[in-house]
């Protein structure tokens, strides 16, 4: 059971951890410009991030991170390496590396900031062309967007993940920046399929889904990071609120707000003692595992999103469960040596890899800091 969530604003705070965050990327500015961070090294090994190619799902978090530190600070420092992230995601657009539905975090975070920061036409066109490619994973029968793969092949099925809400904004983006309805219309379909499928009738969630990519037709809940098929994975869970309190942003529609509020209450109600949840909900201060920060960063940023759309009584119980959260994350979790990138430990990408720093949490956790300070959304 989570303790009491009541934790106060704390504006100097957010600010400080901001600073410490801000000289961490100032020092790693000039190793990540074209190779990035993804999943550190253990801990007995230093929590350091090696640089990797621009192929896999997570390229945009770093570069995400320095847009967020130029919104907060202004200082031009921060998007010293800008014409390199783009040619390097211009590269990987062209050559079609990497492609699945994971464009959407691509290019949100590398493309859309920068268009949003600066007016960069560069940055807007890269971003469209991105999700164009995006919409071409879209099946129509089904009404949903393949997550991997070849599209419309399988052994006989494909999947969709939980993961695909937060790829989303990039279509809506693109809808409004365009003046094209399709990319909308293909992003609100899928999430009112996963809103079937993926979330279960009680508001937790599976990370995947079987679909039969001929019919279109819904197969079986699957897992594929969590513990087994029937539980429910912490971050999937946190990807199914923050993905549609923002997918309600745009729409406006009923069934978002919904799934997104009483997804959250489900993820409220698995928080154990220090509000840092298990990487499975499995998991409890009664049989222990590991946690997840990663998870806990991406609610959080979520549950402040839910308070923007909501107001009243609601949107403060959610803004108190995100400070508490936030707190417990900088009391236990924070990673302190300005040598080191990472900002949060016991992160997980698979259970197998053990914990660790992961540029993804550490994202979340720095947006979520931004919200705090400033009650507004950013890049999605």
């Amino acid at each position: 059971m989570s303790a009491p969530f009541n934790a106060p604003h704390d504006a100097a705070l957010y600010r400080m951890i901001c600073t410490e965050i801000e000289e961490k990327l100032r020092r790693a500015a000039d190793t990540y410009i074209d190779h990035f961070p993804h999943v550190s090294t253990l801990p007995a090994e230093g929590l350091r991030y090696p640089a990797e190619e621009n192929k896999i799902w997570t390229c945009s978090f770093f570069p995400g991170m320095m847009h967020l530190a130029y919104r907060r600070t202004g200082d031009a420092f921060f998007l010293k390496h800008s014409r390199e992230y783009l040619a390097s995601f211009q590269h990987r657009l062209d050559t079609r590396t990497g492609i699945s539905h994971d464009l959407g975090f691509l290019y949100t975070l590398s493309s859309v900031a920068l268009y949003k920061l600066t007016g960069d036409k560069r940055a807007r066109d890269l971003a469209l062309a991105a999700a164009g490619v995006l919409t071409g994973r879209y099946n129509e029968k089904g009404r949903y967007i393949q997550c991997w793969g070849e599209v419309g092949k399988g052994n006989p099925y494909v999947k969709i993940i939980v993961d695909t809400m937060l790829n989303l904004p990039l279509l809506f983006w693109a809808g409004e920046e365009s003046g094209d309805p399709r990319y909308a219309e293909i992003a609100r379909a899928h999430a009112f399929t996963a809103s079937e499928t993926l979330v279960r009738k009680d508001y937790s969630s599976f990370h995947s889904y079987l679909m039969d990519p001929v019919t279109g037709r819904a197969i079986e809940g699957r897992t594929h990071q969590g513990f087994h098929d029937d539980t429910t994975w912490a971050r999937g869970q946190a990807w199914v609120v923050t993905g549609y309190a923002l997918a309600y942003a745009y729409t406006k529609e009923p069934r978002f707000l919904e799934v997104s509020r009483k997804a959250a209450e489900v993820f409220i109600d698995n928080l154990p003692a220090d509000n840092v949840p298990y990487w499975d909900f499995s998991f409890s201060d009664r049989v222990p595992d590991l946690r997840d920060t990663s998870a806990a960063s991406i609610f959080t940023c979520g549950l402040l999103e839910l308070a923007c759309q909501i107001g009243g009584e609601e949107a403060e119980r959610y803004r108190a469960v995100a400070r508490t959260v936030v707190r417990s994350l900088y009391d236990h979790y924070f990673l302190h040596d300005p040598d080191r990138l990472g900002l949060l430990t016991d992160a997980i990408y698979h259970r197998v890899h053990g914990p660790t720093c992961v540029i993804w949490g550490d994202y979340f956790f720095y947006e979520t800091l931004m919200r705090l300070l400033e009650n507004g959304r950013y890049f999605w």
